[in-house]
């Protein structure tokens, strides 16, 4: 349904002027929200507003929803809305073809988990004639072998661990805790990052090329830096749709326009990835983090002309790091209270390390170690930019090939579990 309303608003908006114009972008705004609202928010806001009537001994008797919530919807929303809102812009032709519409929302490959595209760089694509290209088939297998790695031996091997701590966080110490949320930070970076992956690479396999989504972020020096290189198809959405149209009306606040922008975007961001308070909480500790760098970027600056590079990089790189684990205790866990007993625990109550299985733990450690071995050469182009899929030595790009499906099939974790953001 609401495929349908977009393609006919965005030849409405095209076809129309002024006024007329603004409420065809509005009818799809709205119809295309309230769909994601009533599969994914319905039932947190009357939630919410039953808790809230009940602290004034209110009867509140609004029924919930027991829905399914479609898989991918936000993202297809997204997709949906950047498409509209750039017709309307004037920076892209409505489609006339409903089929191509369609495929652009539908896309197979991103269609559950993104990259979000944006018409400019996709719905053309779908106009040209893709021929068979050994080229593209390649680096696209290439690309997928690398997520299926990062999937399938990293973010599955880690999610062991991870649940067991988190699913028992009464039961665990501060140390255990603290190795379960840094394990969480690579899980899910491996798991959204290799989906990724496997979706640019099984669109360049059929020759589409889809937009990079993630640059090696564990590498950032703050955390705004770090929001330049997470999921970046997501970030760049809210700068160019939300974070930009705030800061413009209210730029007679001067500075201020700019954390208030920021702290908005960052709170909607939050509650994009879920109808609870620990993702809102989630997305105003990174909100907050960004406006305090902003304010204090001239100092910062200032500070980082008197101390060596060679030590306040690595330091800015490990505190950044650090923070996003902080916001990603209140992302993991299921409720505020959670986060709040873990974070408790961490600072305050330590002890023996819980290993549980100790295979897993060491190839956990093992296979870690090699992920930040590699985006460290591919980052900093070390060895003289040495490669492995992409080596000119014949050899050493079929070696590569198959170690990392040896190294799939030997130490993959085949337990069916899904990608993480597929909640989302």
């Amino acid at each position: 349904m609401t495929i349908l309303i977009d393609y006919f608003a965005g030849i409405r908006i095209e076809k129309s002027s002024g006024r007329q114009k603004s409420v065809w972008l509005i009818i799809s705004i709205l119809s295309t929200c309230l769909v994601l609202f009533v599969f994914k928010y319905y039932n947190f806001f009357i939630g919410n507003i039953d808790q809230a009537a009940r602290l004034f001994h209110l009867n509140y008797a609004i029924p919930l929803f027991h829905i399914i919530l479609p898989i991918g919807l936000s993202f297809h929303t997204f997709q949906s809305l950047s498409y509209v809102i750039e017709v309307y812009r004037g920076q892209q032709k409505a489609e006339k073809d409903f089929g191509i519409y369609s495929l652009y929302v539908m896309f197979y490959p991103q269609l559950v988990a993104g990259p979000i595209e944006r018409p400019q760089n996709l719905l053309h694509q779908f106009y040209e004639k893709h021929d068979f290209n050994y080229s593209d088939v390649t680096i696209g297998l290439k690309r997928m072998a690398w997520g299926l790695f990062k999937k399938i031996v990293i973010a599955d091997r880690l999610s062991i661990y991870v649940s067991a701590i988190y699913s028992n966080h009464d039961k665990h110490n501060g140390t255990s805790l603290t190795v379960a949320t840094l394990f969480f930070a690579f899980q899910i970076y491996c798991d959204f990052s290799g989906y990724s992956d496997i979706a640019i690479g099984a669109a360049r396999t059929m020759g589409f090329k889809l937009m990079t989504n993630f640059n090696y972020p564990f590498f950032s020096r703050s955390i705004t830096e770090f929001w330049r290189r997470w999921h970046i198809s997501l970030s760049t959405w809210f700068n160019d749709y939300l974070f930009t149209p705030l800061m413009i009306s209210k730029r007679n606040w001067g500075r201020y326009a700019v954390v208030f922008a920021v702290l908005i975007t960052f709170l909607v961001s939050g509650l994009w990835h879920g109808a609870n308070w620990t993702y809102i909480v989630w997305g105003l500790l990174n909100g907050i983090a960004l406006a305090y760098e902003f304010i204090t970027k001239k100092l910062r600056k200032k500070l980082s002309q008197l101390i060596p590079a060679a030590i306040y990089q690595p330091v800015s790189i490990l505190l950044t790091f650090l923070y996003a684990c902080f916001t990603w205790v209140f992302f993991r866990s299921p409720d505020l209270k959670t986060a709040v007993d873990v974070l408790h625990k961490i600072l305050f109550v330590h002890g023996a390390i819980f290993i549980g299985d100790n295979k897993n733990m060491i190839y956990s450690v093992l296979f870690i170690w090699l992920l930040i071995s590699i985006e460290v050469i591919r980052e900093y182009k070390l060895f003289n930019g040495f490669s492995l899929f992409e080596n000119t030595n014949m050899y050493v790009r079929r070696l590569s090939y198959i170690s990392i499906v040896i190294i799939i099939l030997m130490f993959g974790v085949f337990d069916n579990s899904q990608f993480i953001y597929f909640q989302f």
